[in-house]
């Protein structure tokens, strides 16, 4: 232990401990802004500087330690104007159109700025002009950008894509898409974690709220029959931004708020994650049946975010993917076919919307694989949960009295095996929920499988199916798939089932989510869709009613002609960019 003293107060540390977290402990909050723990301690904004008695210069307190006997002061008159200049000079180079800004009021500098109280600028404005192709799902607004390496770590060391990288030197430094690529020319899995670890909005995902919500927007005009479906992730992260209690926000609140927004049906994607199940469960066991014919392990195919990665890194491995759709692209394949059948509606006057936690829901709508009745996407919007969070908070209604609704059948009701797809493990769990049944003819204890759980970044397991041993792992973060897959393609461990999420945690940490700086959210969101299928009336994707019924009038069955054409798809059908060969 190190003894030492933070304004003045004696403190007892444990030797190692940074100076930031010292002061932590001690109940003295430094600001920072590039700061990531264990991921970005640079020390390159130098907000987080502090004074040490016996040392004339201030010292960053990200990145060093204490010492015996050490004397921090941490807002002194000298500390605080060293931020104050600090945060001027950031500013000096900041596009500072702050109201019209989505992340205003949930901005790291904003908030710096303001508790600093750093007043007028000091220093000459020069903001840098913005290149960048507005058309692709994940934006880059240099003129926003406060230089903080942030996405480069968090793309290097968590997601392992190296994404970005600095471009230009002195006065002139920034960040860019590394080896001087255009953006849609880089192997992004658009993952959008980068974005989430932003402490500005100069990394965010295309606003896609505009054909939608605008006076010209679908909604206005209406045109078409609107139809929306909202993913199980979001239901656990909507109601963080209105500080909402979880018990209140209820999936059936939910559907109220989007029956406020005006569509015409409301849908839960948690149907078509049972869907999914069905589909993709019932390949897994038809390939178990001639192993010889397929390349293993199967990997799931419901996370965007994954197919892109594998198919940019390891297309050699691309016939491992299921062939299964994602929840998203079965939902919107089944509301312009089988739904728009019942309503007798030409596809074409369909506008489907889905709300879901992910970036790169927003490219996977618009692939050419994805238009299943030949008049256009099967999905024609993705909004992302935050875009959905500042549509509901514009139209400046009560949250507190939107009433419960329903979602409409009959494609929109799931399962507590179709929420938890949202959390790491999740489909791993609901899979093999259904596959015991469909091996053995009856269910399992709902839980029987809960050792797939928790937030651990590569797990495995083995399981025994009717005297079937099936061993499967569950990965979750970009960095954790390739450790994986490196050690398959080396012979050192075998799967035939891997679930694989893009995003660290899943779904409810998606690119997309609510942002709440310094804070890790995936535990307490993954949490709660574990408590909404514990208290779920039917647990087993295999016994949705409404699942059945559109088996029973109109798929016949899992992997079915009808359901091939509709539900799965050919992955090597689109092709992505290749990263350049490293020397």
């Amino acid at each position: 232990m190190v003894n030492i003293k933070v304004n003045d107060i004696p403190v007892e540390v444990k030797e190692g401990t940074t100076i930031l977290e010292a002061c932590k402990q001690a109940k003295f909050n430094i600001p920072t802004l590039c700061y990531l723990k264990d991921i970005n301690d640079i020390g390159a904004c130098r907000v987080c500087v502090v004074e040490i008695k016996g040392i004339d210069r201030l010292v960053t307190s990200c990145n060093n330690v204490v010492k015996e006997g050490m004397e921090i002061y941490t807002n002194s008159p000298k500390v605080r104007e060293s931020r104050r200049i600090n945060i001027k000079m950031i500013l000096s180079q900041h596009n500072c159109d702050c109201p019209t800004c989505p992340r205003s009021g949930n901005c790291q500098l904003q908030k710096i700025a303001n508790d600093l109280e750093s007043g007028i600028y000091d220093f000459k404005k020069k903001i840098p002009v913005n290149n960048w192709p507005k058309d692709f799902p994940l934006i880059r607004d240099e003129s926003k950008c406060v230089k903080c390496m942030r996405c480069i770590q968090i793309c290097d060391k968590i997601q392992s894509l190296n994404i970005w990288d600095i471009a230009k030197t002195g006065s002139r430094t920034t960040v860019n898409v590394s080896h001087g690529r255009n953006i849609k020319d880089a192997d992004c899995a658009l993952c959008g974690q980068c974005i989430i670890h932003c402490p500005t909005n100069a990394l965010s995902s295309r606003d896609d709220k505009r054909p939608v919500f605008s006076q010209n927007g679908i909604l206005s005009t209406r045109t078409k029959t609107t139809v929306v479906q909202v993913a199980p992730a979001v239901r656990t992260a909507w109601a963080e931004s209105f500080n909402l209690n979880r018990k209140f926000a209820t999936p059936a609140r939910l559907a109220g708020a989007l029956r406020a927004m005006g569509f015409d049906y409301v849908f839960d994607t948690t149907f078509s994650a049972d869907l999914t199940i069905m589909e993709e469960g019932s390949e897994l066991l038809e390939r178990l049946k001639n192993p010889e014919n397929y390349q293993w392990p199967m990997f799931t195919s419901c996370c965007p975010g994954w197919v892109r990665f594998l198919k940019s890194q390891y297309p050699e491995m691309t016939p491992c993917l299921s062939t299964a759709k994602s929840p998203q692209q079965m939902q919107g394949a089944i509301i312009k076919n089988y739904f728009a059948d019942k309503i007798h509606e030409d596809p074409e006057n369909i506008y489907s919307v889905s709300i879901m936690p992910c970036v790169a829901k927003k490219a996977e709508c618009a692939l050419p694989t994805m238009d299943s009745t030949g008049t256009g996407p099967d999905v024609d919007a993705v909004l992302n949960t935050r875009e959905f969070i500042n549509y509901l908070r514009s139209l400046n209604i009560d949250i507190l009295d939107i009433p419960e609704d329903h979602f409409d059948s009959p494609i929109g009701d799931g399962t507590g095996a179709g929420v938890i797809f949202g959390a790491t493990g999740g489909v791993m769990e609901a899979a093999l929920r259904s596959a015991y049944y469909l091996t053995t003819g009856s269910n399992p204890e709902p839980d029987a499988f809960k050792n797939v759980r928790g937030l651990d970044g590569w797990k495995e397991a083995t399981i025994e199916l009717n005297g079937t041993e099936l061993k499967v792992a569950i990965v979750s973060g970009l960095g954790n798939a390739r450790k994986l897959i490196k050690a398959i393609k080396q012979g050192k461990v075998f799967y035939h089932f891997v679930e694989v999420m893009a995003c660290p945690g899943g779904c409810v940490n998606g690119g997309g989510q609510p942002i709440h700086e310094g804070k890790e959210m995936a535990d307490i969101r993954s949490k709660n869709l574990y408590f909404l299928d514990s208290t779920s009336e039917i647990r087993f994707s295999h016994e949705n009613p409404d699942v059945l019924k559109v088996y029973d009038e109109y798929l016949e069955k899992p992997l079915s002609r009808l359901s091939h054409k509709l539900l799965h798809t050919d992955h090597d059908a689109w092709e992505m960019p290749l990263a350049p060969k490293k020397r």
